[in-house]
């Protein structure tokens, strides 16, 4: 048996992408309650490359108007198919902190967003060869006067941030009627592109899921970085970044974080707290 195994393993070894089955191991965990949630992200992931990364290489690469729109169409799409994906561990981070899910949920979700970008990469790469068009590229970072990758980080770290806020704000806090989910993707797609053009030094990711997918299919061996460094910017500064938005979010509108209430907040309350009342209505008058 193990003989006839050890040929499989070899023959499929160099197109299997580091990970990918531990990543695939996440979906069976508590007897599968998670399933649904792995299958959408990592579909979600998949789509999310697909039609955003495109923009720019595939579509719009003469016109930065048409590689706007085309980014913005990519991301409702790829939201819309899949189910309504978080499609960043930073994100699912985020969600894990303000228990919108729990924490076996956030892992199963980051392990699925993992697997989609480490399959996403070498299939659109196949693809673009086939049909003779730009390879997608990915987030990558410069040490050239940023050793420790410092700068690098503080840079992730506030574009998360202002995703996060981004993030709540559409879907929580404002409330656009019928047409809610319509207007509020494409706003969420302007809010990304105008982070990714303003915060470039990491890439940006502002996906700690983008910035090590991508590493590990650009680098000559096909495995996870050995830098500390790219850790630290890719995932530790996001992480932290996400947790402070939700701790700012907490702070605003109430609710826990990480289960606990806060001592400060919420804001939304006091607000409305102090907002002048209506006079009262003065009795109508009788007719003579």
């Amino acid at each position: 048996m193990i003989s006839l195994l050890s040929p499989l393993v070899h023959a499929t070894q160099d197109y299997m992408p580091a990970g990918l089955i531990l990543s695939l191991a996440a979906a069976f965990v508590v007897e599968r309650s998670y399933m649904s949630a792995y299958r959408h992200e990592f579909v979600g992931t998949l789509l999310m490359i697909s039609f955003t990364f495109s923009a720019g290489k595939w579509f719009g690469t003469d016109s930065q108007n048409v590689e706007w729109l085309a980014h913005a169409c990519g991301v409702v799409a790829s939201d819309f198919i899949g189910g309504g994906p978080h499609v960043n561990p930073a994100v699912s981070v985020s969600m894990w902190a303000l228990g919108k899910v729990n924490y076996t949920e956030m892992y199963v979700r980051i392990a699925a967003q993992m697997g989609g970008g480490l399959v996403a990469f070498p299939i659109f790469h196949y693809i673009s060869e086939q049909l003779s068009m730009t390879s997608f590229g990915g987030p990558t970072f410069d040490h050239t006067d940023d050793d420790d990758g410092s700068a690098a980080a503080l840079s992730e770290m506030v574009a998360t941030i202002l995703l996060c806020f981004l993030i709540y704000a559409v879907n929580w806090e404002l409330h656009f009627g019928k047409y809610h989910y319509w207007i509020k993707q494409p706003l969420t797609a302007l809010g990304i592109r105008y982070l990714i053009v303003t915060f470039p030094k990491a890439g940006p990711a502002m996906n700690p899921m983008l910035g090590t997918a991508w590493a590990v299919w650009d680098s000559e061996t096909g495995s996870f970085p050995a830098d500390p460094a790219h850790y630290f910017v890719y995932w530790v500064a996001p992480c932290v970044g996400a947790v402070f938005a939700s701790f700012c979010y907490v702070v605003y509108a109430g609710g826990t974080l990480f289960g606990q209430e806060l001592p400060i907040g919420p804001i939304k309350d006091v607000k409305k707290d102090a907002a002048p009342s209506a006079p009262p209505a003065e009795p109508a008058k009788k007719k003579k």
